[in-house]
This record gives C-alpha cells, sequence and structure tokens, in this order.
C-alpha cells in the first residue's frame, strides 16, 4: 500500500494561496500586538489576577496541546494498529498534530508574563516540578512526530515507520496524561485533586485532535473541490463518535465521583448546579453541543459531509468550554485552605472568584489558532503532504 501512494503539494493558484495567507495574517497581527500590548502594560489590563492565574490564553494553549496529541491518532491508527485506510492521510495528520502543538506552546510562552525568562527554565530546570518536566514531553513529542514524518515521506525509511509510530505513539501518551496529572496532582484546588484527569484527558485529546484533524482535511478537500470518499467519512465519524462517547464517560464518572465524595461534594455541586456561567458552559456547552449532538449526528446510518463537519465544529466548540469550565471554573472556586475550620480574612475566603476575559486574552488565543493554520497551510503548499488520489482510497465518493 505505501508503495503505491503518490503524494503532492497543495493545488489553487498562487494568488489565491497569498490571498489565504493575507486572511490569516490578521489574527496573527492582533494577536502579536496583544501580547505587546499585555507586555507594556502587564497583566493588569487582563481579566487575570493573583486568584485567577491561568485566563482565557490558557484555554487556548491547553486546548491545542491536547487536541495537538489527539490530531495524531489518524497517522498511529495506520502506522501502529495496521489500519490501512488511513495510511494516505498520515502525514497530514502528523503535520496537523506539530502545527497544534506549535501554536499552543506560543501562547503558552507569551502568556507567561515574562517570556524572555523563558531560558531560564530551558536551562535550570526544576525536576521536582511537573511544569518544568512538560518542557521535555513538548520537546520529545515535536521531535517524535517530525521522526516518524520524515519516515512517512522518505522513501528510503519506511521500513523504520512502524518503530518511529510506536515511539510517538508512547510519547503522545506521556504528554497527554502529564497534561491531565497536571490538573489531577493539584491537591490545592477541589475541582481538580483526582486522578481520573489522567485517562479523562486522553478521551479529550482523543476527541479535540480527531475533530480538528477531519476539519481540516474537509478544509482542504474543498479548497481543492475534490471529493471525500464516503468509506473514509465514515470511518473518521466512526473513530470520532468513540472518542466523543469515551470522553462523556469519563467526564460523567468525574462529576459522580466529585459528587458521592462528601469532602468535593460542594465543588460539584457548584459545577452542577450554582456555578452560573462555568454551570451553563458545562451543560450546554460541554455535555449538549460538544457531546450529545455530535453524537446524535455521528450515530446516524448515513452520515453526510455536512454532517461530519457540523459534527467536528461542534466538538471542538465544546472542547473549548470544557476547558473554560476547568481551568478558569477550577479557580474561581475558593480555596478550602483549612479543611473542617471556619478562616476569615479580607482575601475573598469562600467567595467565587469573578473573571471576564479581555480582549487581548482572547485577541492573543486567536493569533495561537490563526498561527496553527498558518504553519499546515504553508507546510502543505510547500511539502508533498497530501495523497493524489484520496477519493479512491476507501470506498466510493460522498
Amino acid at each position: 500500500m505505501a508503495e503505491s501512494l503518490v503524494y503532492r503539494e497543495l493545488g489553487g493558484t498562487s494568488r489565491r494561496f497569498w490571498r489565504l495567507l493575507a486572511l490569516l495574517a490578521v489574527p496573527l497581527a492582533l494577536g502579536a500586538l496583544a501580547y505587546f500590548y499585555i507586555e507594556y502594560y502587564g497583566h493588569i489590563v487582563t481579566g487575570m489576577d493573583n486568584q485567577i492565574v491561568w485566563g482565557m490564553p490558557h484555554v487556548f494553549a491547553v486546548f491545542l496541546v491536547v487536541a495537538a496529541t489527539g490530531a495524531l491518532n489518524v497517522a498511529l491508527a495506520a502506522s501502529v494498529f495496521g489500519n490501512t485506510a488511513y495510511r494516505p492521510v498520515a502525514p497530514l495528520s502528523a503535520l496537523v498534530s506539530l502545527a497544534l502543538l506549535a501554536g499552543g506552546l506560543a501562547v503558552l510562552m507569551l502568556d507567561l508574563g515574562r517570556s524572555d525568562r523563558m531560558i531560564v527554565a530551558l536551562t535550570r530546570l526544576n525536576t521536582q516540578s511537573i511544569f518544568a518536566l512538560r518542557v521535555i514531553l513538548y520537546d520529545g513529542f515535536m521531535a517524535s512526530v517530525g521522526i516518524y514524518l520524515w519516515f512517512l515521506l522518505e522513501r528510503r525509511m519506511n521500513r523504520y515507520i512502524r518503530p518511529a509510530a510506536i515511539l510517538a505513539f508512547a510519547w503522545q501518551l506521556l504528554l497527554v496524561t502529564g497534561t491531565g496529572l497536571e490538573f489531577g496532582f493539584n491537591i490545592g484546588r477541589e475541582v481538580y485533586d483526582s486522578v481520573l484527569y489522567a485517562p479523562m484527558f486522553i478521551a479529550f485529546s482523543s476527541a479535540y485532535g480527531t475533530a480538528v484533524f477531519v476539519l481540516i482535511l474537509l478544509a482542504v478537500c474543498a479548497w481543492e473541490e475534490r471529493p471525500v470518499c464516503a468509506g473514509l467519512l465514515r470511518r473518521l465519524g466512526n473513530l470520532l463518535g468513540i472518542f466523543v462517547g469515551a470522553s462523556l464517560l469519563f467526564a460523567v464518572l468525574f462529576l459522580a465521583s466529585k459528587y458521592e465524595l462528601a469532602r468535593s461534594r460542594e465543588v460539584a455541586r457548584f459545577l452542577l448546579f450554582d456555578g452560573g456561567v462555568y454551570t451553563a458552559l458545562l451543560w450546554l456547552g460541554q455535555i449538549a453541543i460538544g457531546g450529545i449532538v455530535p453524537l446524535a449526528l455521528l450515530s446516524r446510518s448515513q452520515v453526510s459531509r455536512t454532517a461530519v463537519a457540523a459534527a467536528c465544529a461542534m466538538v471542538v466548540a465544546g472542547g473549548l468550554a470544557q476547558m473554560y469550565v476547568t481551568l478558569i471554573g477550577g479557580q474561581a472556586y475558593p480555596q478550602i485552605l483549612f479543611p473542617g475550620m471556619v478562616e476569615s480574612s479580607s482575601f475573598f475566603d469562600g467567595e467565587i472568584h469573578p473573571y471576564a476575559p479581555s480582549v487581548p486574552e482572547v485577541l492573543l488565543g486567536l493569533g495561537a489558532v490563526a498561527l496553527a493554520a498558518a504553519i499546515v497551510a504553508v507546510a502543505l503548499r510547500a511539502l508533498a503532504l497530501l495523497p493524489e488520489r484520496l477519493e479512491h482510497t476507501a470506498g466510493p465518493q460522498a
């Protein structure tokens, strides 16, 4: 199968492609301006403070990083698990994974407040900090996926594709598990403090990454006015449906476990009933739009291209809602400093902390999304990553 595949660059006229880049340059420029504005005036111009230290940029950053690991699943299904139907789009899957990770790390670094001191974190590694150790996970994942992509495209290296894919698969699990445990080991926040974050984030990453990959694949096919075979579309829809179902299952298990434990019942009530915007985003965003509706669309016997695209867009929207609830809601809920005791001070003890995202924060996050999209567009135009005959890889056209 691998010998019969022919890859080529993204088609279309140069003028049309430059118009696309110009369109992506707008949010990129606005994101850069937002960064310099925050860097010059300080984080006081954002909605963040010493209680909400991870704001809207972190919502975009964590979503992109989590989706990056899941976007590789399509390629791994072909190279690790032998599902040859996904082999033609494996290079695109690896590219999307690298682009999403680059976008996520960019906004993560630019939101630090002193991004010029990133060199300190790189040269003086704190091995006791899971935040610092994630730098190794990021570098290892990017390197392993880059090597895997090279082996996919270089015919002489095709014999080593499976070992490279296994290495990328192992590093993928390490990265997404470490990201989940970053929250799960945070015992200072009641919304976190659960080892279920590890398998839950694995499910989330698979759903979000697959949804983003399918949207990009459909966008590329629309750009070139080429059909998408019904067999491949059905397989991708079924794969996404499995991941969305797993995400819902772990979300329910997590909320139920929080509610059943007496020490965390109050925070569960906060998320489920009394959290205001966080409760609305949980039920309407994460559960309904990001889970139930996509499952309903994907479970039909005949799934159209429009239905799959709509389901993917809803999964992405639900993922952003979930990240907002997890990150912002987890910080807004008051910390329990002395369990079983009553404490009082002027530092918002026992109060739900308010937070409203500022325009610069949103622009910074959107700039990261535009950066990932620009990386995909330029790479597809410069490198032969697209299969010549996608419509004949897995069945009739759709």
